[in-house]
């Protein structure tokens, strides 16, 4: 017969998959009771229907069947009250002697690398790109976030068919996931209608990209990707100076207007001291569903000239797809699948930081 200390004992080595402390230390076991070989516990949930919540499970499960093969382990999920979470919160702060007024989240985020997704002109296909590099790169195994920087024009939560309003976790906001777990913070999530008009100046603009970045719990991520609105404007420079940026990939399209105005994007990158990864010229042609045959209805693209020019990599051509517009329609980008999509992903996955 075992002991409510000896269960407690065990479930000290289950570990928050999130915050990395182990759940008796962070008072998220509520409850434990025996009965016979019957052991009961009550684990509460730093927010409401965790997603991780499963892994917790199965890991007591496995800490109580380790100190008896035949116990039979119970466990009842329920979220922490208001009173639990700020018991959690004090402790958190005083193992890191942080300040009572800074929020845990920025303190807590284990963020390896940051990729901002930008072009100087709209409608050359930037937010679609950062879409399908994220979900690329969740493809192969990696943690992945999306911070939906483009306040005023966000279209990332559509593409992922992402509707869920974030909760507030005791660490910070958290972040709702899309069908293959990707991350994305947007304030299209946070609107009660979707077409609602985001108007406001670039400081409020500003301050929202911050909060999206220090009051956001990520946890840990291998790679965080920023979509950045249009232009060289407030948010771009708010991202490129306030956050850890590890690079930017720049995307183009054929025409001469984009290539003028994206050479605009690169020179602010190339001023910040940002490096730029590389440089994704998007709808460079289209497939005939006929014959097959390859046509640039833009005319030739000139990306790859302007990766010389900037000492950088030309990291493909994306194409005109009916499949990609009917997936990102449908809130599906990340079923979609292509060897070109594939290849430029490769190519920025290698140069994320080990």
């Amino acid at each position: 017969m075992v002991s409510v200390e000896q269960v407690m004992q065990a479930l000290e080595q289950v570990m928050d998959p999130e915050i990395h402390r182990n759940i008796v230390e962070l008072g998220m076991v509520r409850e434990v009771k025996i009965k016979e070989q019957a052991v009961q516990v009550t684990i509460a949930l730093t927010v409401p229907n965790c997603p991780l919540q499963g892994t917790i499970a199965a890991d007591v499960e496995r800490a109580v069947t380790g100190l008896d093969a035949g116990l039979k382990p119970q466990v009842t999920m329920t979220a922490m009250t208001p009173q639990e979470k700020e018991r959690m919160v004090s402790k958190l702060r005083q193992s890191r002697k942080e300040p009572a007024h800074q929020s845990l989240a920025g303190q807590m985020n284990k963020v390896k690398s940051i990729i901002a997704v930008m072009s100087g002109k709209g409608g050359v296909g930037k937010s679609t790109t950062a879409a399908l590099l994220a979900a690329g790169l969740r493809k192969q195994g990696l943690r992945v976030g999306i911070l939906d920087a483009d306040i005023t024009g966000p279209s990332v939560p559509k593409l992922l068919g992402v509707n869920e309003v974030p909760v507030m976790g005791p660490l910070g906001i958290v972040p709702p996931l899309s069908s293959g777990g990707i991350k994305l913070m947007s304030i299209n999530l946070l609107l009660q209608e979707q077409d609602e008009a985001v108007i406001w100046r670039g400081p409020l603009i500003s301050g929202a990209i911050q909060q999206f970045w220090n009051d956001v719990f990520w946890g840990d991520l291998d790679v965080l990707l920023v979509d950045l609105p249009p232009g060289t404007s407030d948010a771009a420079l708010t991202v490129m100076q306030s956050l850890p940026v590890s690079g930017v990939v720049i995307v183009t399209s054929p025409q001469d207007l984009a290539d003028m105005v994206v050479r605009k994007a690169a020179r602010m990158a190339e001023q910040l001291h940002v490096p730029i990864i590389g440089i994704v010229e998007n709808m460079s042609y289209v497939i005939c569903p006929h014959c097959g045959e390859r046509h640039e209805i833009f005319g030739k693209g000139r990306a790859e000239e302007m990766a010389l020019a900037f000492n950088t990599q030309f990291l493909g051509q994306l194409g005109l797809d009916s499949e990609l517009t009917r997936l990102s329609d449908a809130g599906e980008i990340e079923a979609y699948s292509n060897p070109d999509v594939e290849r430029v992903v490769a190519q920025v996955r290698d140069t994320l930081t080990a």
